[in-house]
Formats: C-alpha cells, sequence, structure tokens
C-alpha cells in the first residue's frame, strides 16, 4: 500500500485565518443597518447601568449652596437702635403744636322735613295692601297738589305684620306705609300736612318732623373760618407762653359738621300746629358747628 499524506497545516495557520476574519467582520459591523439588536437581558443591564449617573445629576444641581454663617449682632448695637415712629407718636416727637379750634354759626331753616304714613288691618293680606295702597296714593296726590315736588317724596318704609289671637292663631295682617316730604315752603307746611292728613283719612300717620338747612354753603364757610380763627388763637398762646413763635402749618382736619335742633319753637308746638293749616309752623333758627384740628410747627425764638 502506498503511503497516506496527511494534512500539514499547523495550528499558526488556523489562527492566522481567524485574525484575518475579524476585521471584515468590524468593517461589517460599522454599517447599523447590518447591525444586529441588543438583547432584552443586555438593554435591561444597560438601562440599570445609566440610571443611576442620571438620578445623580439632578440631586447635584438641587444640593443646597453652602449658607453662609449670619453675620454676629453684638448687644450693644441692637440695644441701641431705636425703634422708628409709628402713626400719632411720630407726630408727637415733633417740635410742633396740635390744637383744635370749633365755630359755630346759626341759620334759618329753610326746609322741613316730614314723617308721613299709612297704616291698615284687614282680614287678608291683599285687602290691607290694596286698602293702604289707596290711602297712600291720596296723601302724595294731596302733597303734590300743595305744591311739593315729586323729586322730594320718597318711600322710607313698608311692612306686612300678622296679627295674632291668645292661641296664636292669624286673625288678621296689618299693613304700613312710610313717606317722607320734604317741605320747602315753610308759610304753608301747616296746610300741606294737614291736606296730606285729610287725604289719608283714619290710616294717616304723622310721626315726626325735622327741620333741615338745604343750603347751607355760606353758614359753612363761615364756621369754618371761626374755627380755624379758634385753632390759631389757641396756637399762638402756646407758643408766646413757650417763648417760641408759630411757624407753618402741617397739617388739618375737620369733623364731620353737627345740626343742633332748631330753637324758637319746638317740634310738638309745629306738629301740634300742623293740625290747623290757620296756624304756620315757625322753624325759628338752627346752629351748625364746625371743628377742626390743626397742628402748626414751631419756629425758631
Amino acid at each position: 500500500m502506498g503511503r497516506v499524506n496527511k494534512p500539514r497545516m499547523a495550528m499558526p495557520a488556523l489562527v492566522a485565518l481567524a485574525t484575518l476574519a475579524a476585521p471584515s467582520a468590524g468593517l461589517l459591523g460599522a454599517h447599523p443597518a447590518s447591525a444586529a439588536p441588543p438583547s432584552p437581558a443586555a438593554a435591561e443591564a444597560s438601562a440599570a447601568a445609566k440610571a443611576p449617573a442620571a438620578a445623580e445629576a439632578p440631586a447635584a444641581a438641587k444640593a443646597p449652596a453652602a449658607t453662609e454663617a449670619p453675620a454676629a449682632t453684638s448687644p450693644s448695637s441692637a440695644a441701641k437702635a431705636p425703634a422708628a415712629p409709628q402713626g400719632k407718636a411720630a407726630h408727637r416727637s415733633k417740635d410742633s403744636v396740635l390744637v383744635t379750634g370749633t365755630g359755630q354759626v346759626s341759620g334759618k331753616p329753610d326746609t322741613l322735613s316730614v314723617n308721613l304714613g299709612v297704616e291698615i288691618s284687614a282680614a287678608s293680606v291683599a285687602d290691607a295692601m290694596s286698602r293702604a295702597n289707596a290711602a297712600a296714593t291720596r296723601m302724595r296726590d294731596a302733597l303734590v297738589k300743595t305744591g311739593v315736588e315729586k323729586v322730594d317724596l320718597q318711600t322710607s318704609d313698608a311692612g306686612i305684620n300678622p296679627q295674632r289671637n291668645d292661641k296664636g292663631d292669624i286673625t288678621s295682617y296689618t299693613v304700613n306705609q312710610g313717606l317722607t316730604a320734604k317741605i320747602r315752603n315753610l308759610p304753608k307746611a301747616g296746610a300741606t300736612i294737614s291736606a296730606a292728613i285729610a287725604a289719608g283719612g283714619d290710616a294717616a300717620r304723622l310721626s315726626g318732623a325735622t327741620f333741615l338747612i338745604e343750603d347751607d354753603a355760606a353758614l359753612l364757610a363761615e364756621a369754618r373760618k371761626k374755627a380755624f380763627a379758634d385753632a390759631r388763637a389757641k396756637a399762638q398762646l402756646y407758643a408766646r407762653e413757650a417763648g417760641r413763635l408759630l411757624g407753618r402749618v402741617i397739617r388739618v382736619s375737620e369733623e364731620t359738621p353737627s345740626y343742633g335742633r332748631p330753637y324758637g319753637q319746638d317740634m310738638a308746638s309745629a306738629l301740634k300746629a300742623a293740625a290747623d293749616s290757620a296756624v304756620p309752623i315757625e322753624p325759628g333758627r338752627q346752629q351748625l358747628s364746625v371743628t377742626v384740628t390743626v397742628e402748626w410747627a414751631f419756629g425758631k425764638a
């Protein structure tokens, strides 16, 4: 038999072939379209590896900067800082004088405000309302007929109240309506009120009247002048006694003007006179008062 020749390729030749094949695989892997997708296990491992790094970034961004230590304040410097004056205390700390002055004047009322009304009781609300409305309309028409302007008439109140017996059962209903009238023709005020009450009949009511000074602009101006002069006289007195001069005005405030009751005829007499149209109502005179508070700065002596 002839001798069979065995392959003589050694191990180094196989390694060389493997080495030559490796770069070709790398070159093929450079193309994304031919790259094999990673396995699910590999994707989970990659995400787990990246998670801590992503979490650390916001934590590092949110970490507060080192807080600076507050500057130490010595007790002596804190005690020396005075509190800023507030409100009236700030004004009192000024080198000034604060006084109050009052001015009073009197004038003759030019208007009489009368509180009229009607009151009706009936077994039903509808009946009471109907009769009350009719009586109030008659009174309103009578006032207008005697010279009262419609703009000077105003409904002041209205109500419906049930009337009950001892057992608590409703027996009737009472309806009331109020009407305020401003009478500017005072010499005819008595006749005007009498006409309104006569028109309302037994349902008519008269609960009061008040004298007014509607045109009080001139009186208010005079009262304010007197109030300021009174305040200045007091301030000058205090400045003189203190050996100082009176400087500029710092501030002025005024209280709401007040009106006193008319004198010369009381309201009871006025209402009594109103029942008789032949007796005129005398308004007398009414006092008006203004109070001001003024602060002056002291000047140099």
